[in-house]
């Protein structure tokens, strides 16, 4: 998606921000629309409510997301380099992140936020898993892990990051991300005890 005009990347940008501290549904159009400088009719003209303005955000950062993750991913390093760039990308993207934002994309069926991400995970999933299947065969990743179950996993990460009970064992949701994140690339890290 590209933002047409200053006013509505300026839109996007404040909705980010404010979407990120507070959440979706706590956020007004008037409160995006002053903090943001434009008007509601400037608003309106992009947008027809917030759910759609929080949509086109959504949408932005998973495709600058993939992007920031190809330009990772074609670099000429080893994996587990790769892998710490991913992970501190995924620091990078979520920091601000409230559980308030999160429970309103997985669990306010109303906005249709899940729906949202869950198609652009589906959409980046090919590429992703070709990326392990090519990490796998080149040894730098466990053989013989099945597609299915990394794409299983990484579906579980985005529903426990909306676990408020997991939640209470983490500062904040960005400590909680980065330790699943973590997790996800790096299991439990048991070292040999005989070395």
């Amino acid at each position: 998606m590209t933002l047409v005009s200053t006013k509505q990347q300026e839109l996007v940008h404040t909705a980010k921000k404010l979407f990120f501290k507070h959440g979706v549904k706590r956020v007004s159009v008037e409160e995006i629309c002053q903090e943001a400088g434009v008007s509601k009719m400037t608003f309106y003209k992009y947008y027809a409510n917030k759910a759609d303005l929080a949509k086109a955000f959504l949408i932005e950062a998973a495709d600058q997301g993939m992007e920031e993750y190809r330009t990772i991913m074609q670099q000429d390093i080893s994996f587990a380099k790769k892998v710490q760039q991913l992970v501190q990308l995924e620091l990078k993207n979520s920091e601000g992140l409230s559980q308030e934002f999160i429970r309103d994309i997985y669990q306010d069926k109303r906005l249709g936020l899940r729906e949202v991400i869950e198609a652009k995970q589906l959409e980046f999933q090919t590429e992703i898993l070709r990326d392990f299947e090519k990490a796998a065969q080149a040894g730098a990743i466990r053989k013989g892990i099945k597609s299915e179950f990394i794409t299983y996993f990484l579906n579980k990460i985005n529903e426990m990051a909306a676990d408020e009970q997991l939640l209470l064992l983490y500062k904040n949701e960005q400590e909680l991300i980065m330790e699943l994140t973590n997790f996800f690339f790096y299991g439990l890290g048991i070292k040999d005890g005989n070395k």
